[in-house]
């Protein structure tokens, strides 16, 4: 079982390209240097909604004390860097944290 770290931004049409060139560039090698214990995976979804862009990163990681680990113990609260928050309409204050109980993968 692993746990899935949740968290939802949107932007506006015209910053959707910038945030995600900054997660690609600044954000996920930050995470990924930090060599964080438990931390497996960062993933990024990307939709159009209106004249907003919804994104949505999930975070993998073995155990909830992993999250701890790395957040502390007020682990939902969100951290958004000031880059950003400078390009983000709005955003998840609390992150959502789920236990990933089954994965099937097709295989052809």
């Amino acid at each position: 079982m692993t746990i899935k770290r949740v968290w939802h931004g949107w932007t506006t049409l015209e910053n959707a390209d910038k945030y995600q060139n900054l997660l690609h560039d600044e954000v996920f090698p930050g995470i990924e240097e930090k060599k964080i214990p438990g931390y497996q995976c960062i993933e990024l979804y990307r939709r159009k909604i209106g004249n907003e862009v919804e994104f949505v990163t999930t975070m993998t990681f073995e155990s909830l004390q992993n999250v701890i680990d790395f957040q502390g113990e007020d682990y939902e609260k969100c951290y958004v860097p000031e880059a950003s928050q400078a390009v983000l309409k709005r955003w998840d204050k609390l992150y959502r944290h789920y236990e990933s109980i089954e994965v099937r993968n097709y295989i052809k």
